[in-house]
């Protein structure tokens, strides 16, 4: 039976304002979701990773890799919804996703650090 197909859909962290978090950089939040991607293989899924913009490029990125295949979930990182003002980009990437892979399971996680746990909650083992 073929591997399960992840898209994990996420804010890149070159784009994220950390100045209300000093302990985190981006170099630091990108670490943290390769390891979580690297993971949510090791768990036996087939992941890819799809990293956004705030918004001039996104739309493009995401149909790119909801085009590229068929993916049994698609996680949307924390990222993406919060905070408020990221609101538009969400609802814009939620829209794609249910309009290009509506057989999808969605899935979200709360931190770059729980994605396996996201993909295990809808699509298991």
């Amino acid at each position: 039976m073929p591997k399960k197909a992840v898209l994990a859909i996420g804010l890149d962290p070159a784009f994220v304002d950390f100045s209300a978090t000093p302990q985190f950089t981006s170099e630091l939040v990108r670490r943290y979701i390769d390891a979580e991607i690297e993971r949510v293989r090791a768990l036996g899924f087939d992941v890819v990773s799809c990293l956004v913009d705030r918004g001039e490029t996104a739309a493009a990125t995401v149909e790119a890799a909801l085009r590229s295949r068929r993916f049994d979930c698609v996680v949307i990182g924390a990222g993406l919804r919060q905070p408020a003002e990221c609101l538009p980009l969400f609802e814009k990437v939620l829209n794609q996703v249910h309009a290009l892979a509506p057989a999808a399971k969605i899935a979200f996680n709360t931190t770059p650090a729980d994605t396996a746990q996201a993909v295990q909650r809808w699509i298991g083992d």
